[in-house]
């Protein structure tokens, strides 16, 4: 078999639901998801009704995964799919999104950090034993003014 018809042997090829999820990592609820969700395309049915999907759903669903792990919503991952295929002009988004993402994790971290200290502050502060009537960390996190209360502003 020559490289073309390998190619087009490869394209024709056609994989179910399971050998998709095994294949890419996933569950098949997960692959159910993301055609409900329009990410995937529904995929062609067997003569018994099986899903039927393209072999390179499974580059695809990868693809996926890869974007989740970096954060990237789904709703994100949709658009960097899109602009996978658009012009070289219009694949600057990608940057734009790459960036943006990267400010979203710096202001978690920042956020995180902050939560680290209050908790350091509060074990360090903490002298609690067996014998404790009270507990300064639960004091603390108690320590709400009446007012904050009344108006909910904390």
């Amino acid at each position: 078999m020559n490289r073309g018809s390998a190619i087009k042997q490869r394209r024709r090829a056609r994989l179910r639901i399971g050998d998709v999820a095994s294949r890419a990592g996933v569950n098949p609820q997960t692959l159910r998801y993301y055609e409900r969700r329009g990410i995937l395309g529904s995929p062609k049915r067997s003569p018994a009704g099986y899903r039927e999907y393209p072999i390179d759903t499974v580059r695809l669903i990868r693809f996926i995964k890869r974007a989740q792990e970096l954060g990237f919503t789904l709703t994100e991952i949709e658009e960097l799919i899109t602009l996978r295929q658009a012009t070289s002009r219009q694949r600057s988004k990608v940057r734009e999104l790459a960036a943006a993402k990267m400010r979203d994790i710096d202001e978690k971290l920042a956020r995180l950090q902050a939560m680290r200290s209050a908790l350091s502050t509060l074990v360090e502060g903490c002298a609690c034993g067996a014998q404790a009537v009270t507990c300064p960390i639960l004091e603390a996190l108690d320590d709400v003014s009446d007012a904050e209360a009344a108006d909910g502003t904390r």
